[in-house]
């Protein structure tokens, strides 16, 4: 993909990483498309020129458009990049069928596997999609205040097409914001999905008191369980050390902008999962992966314990508490695989 140098980007999703990112990349000048489905609240964003709900003190560079028009924000647009919730990534594809050109990348920011299919989000769309598609998926650590501040930001752009994948880094790359390349897509995602459901642990620990080197502990065998499953699903080792792996694991761990920390803080507080979620008030990734998480590790065949406890704290009502004795009770082994 060739793209002109003038084609707009269309950003799919208006929630908080959406309006960062689409906020981040016309900042330059470039003509920016943000879609979302909600027309009433993309009228309130297009006339106060922020978007007040999530990013308050982010104002909306002269280069990005609003529009809750999907045809209008797809007309000319050479990229396009989905930044909507794993759930509702499906749901969007299908309505993008039909309407991309094989000359048209697209891109997507989302993080989780599929609830009940177990699939990755470029398992979904080829399946959507068809196999001439160009795809990639932007990961790695960032928080969406930050990005849209204009903080210094590094992250990972993986495509299976690594022309596709380093164009698309330097599309998005600018003084403030650094983009390095994987082929490594499958590794890639899983890094996004395994974390959030080690992050709502990481919370739990904190709120609960266990301190640093609980924390530790969590974050480091966390990354060898996202690695065990990730090597047995044909990714590479290697990519779990990178900013999808390591590096987002950690973010998501130990800093109070990430929703599946704060939802285990609250866990920890004595709130219900619901009430944690209705606090919150945007979507936990954490909660329903957790469920997703388990079944895919068994039908892999990969032990995961602390995914476990956190699917069993979430879905079967397991004291925290518990979890911890369980797993601090589990047989001495190797740290090697």
């Amino acid at each position: 993909m060739h793209a002109r140098p003038e084609s707009p980007l269309a950003v799919l999703g208006a929630g908080s990483w959406g309006t960062a990112l689409a906020v981040q990349f016309a900042r330059g000048g470039r003509a920016v498309r943000l879609w979302g489905r909600d027309a009433a609240a993309l009228a309130v964003l297009a006339r106060e020129r922020c978007n007040a709900r999530y990013l308050p003190e982010v104002a909306f560079p002269q280069a990005l458009e609003v529009t809750a028009d999907l045809g209008a924000a797809l007309a000319g647009a050479q990229r396009v990049l989905v930044v909507v919730p794993s759930i509702a990534l499906r749901e969007l594809l299908t309505r993008l069928a039909g309407r991309l050109d094989a000359a048209t990348g697209l891109a997507w920011a989302s993080k989780g596997f599929e609830l009940d299919s177990g699939k990755l989000p470029h398992q979904v769309a080829r399946e959507v999609l068809g196999p001439a598609q160009r795809i990639a998926v932007l990961s790695g650590p960032t928080f969406a205040r930050e990005v849209g501040a204009g903080l210094p930001t590094a992250m990972t752009v993986a495509s299976p097409d690594a022309d596709f994948a380093r164009e698309l880094a330097q599309a998005v790359s600018s003084a403030n914001f650094r983009a390095y390349t994987s082929t490594d897509i499958v590794g890639v995602e899983i890094g996004g999905a395994v974390k959030n459901a080690l992050a709502v642990g990481a919370g739990l620990s904190d709120g609960l008191g266990f301190g640093a080197n609980t924390r530790v502990a969590l974050i480091a065998r966390g990354l060898a369980e996202m690695t065990r499953l990730g090597v047995a699903l044909g990714a590479q080792a290697d990519t779990f050390m990178g900013l999808a792996g390591l590096g987002d694991l950690v973010l998501t761990c130990t800093d109070d902008q990430s929703r599946n920390r704060r939802f285990g803080l609250l866990l920890a507080a004595g709130l219900t999962p619901a009430a944690a979620l209705a606090r919150i008030g945007q979507a936990v990734e954490g909660h329903t992966g957790a469920r997703a998480i388990r079944g895919v590790a068994a039908r892999a065949q990969v032990e995961m314990p602390l995914c476990e406890m956190v699917y069993q704290v979430l879905h079967e009502r397991l004291p925290a508490r518990e979890a911890v004795r369980q797993l601090m009770s589990r047989p001495i082994r190797s740290e090697q695989p």
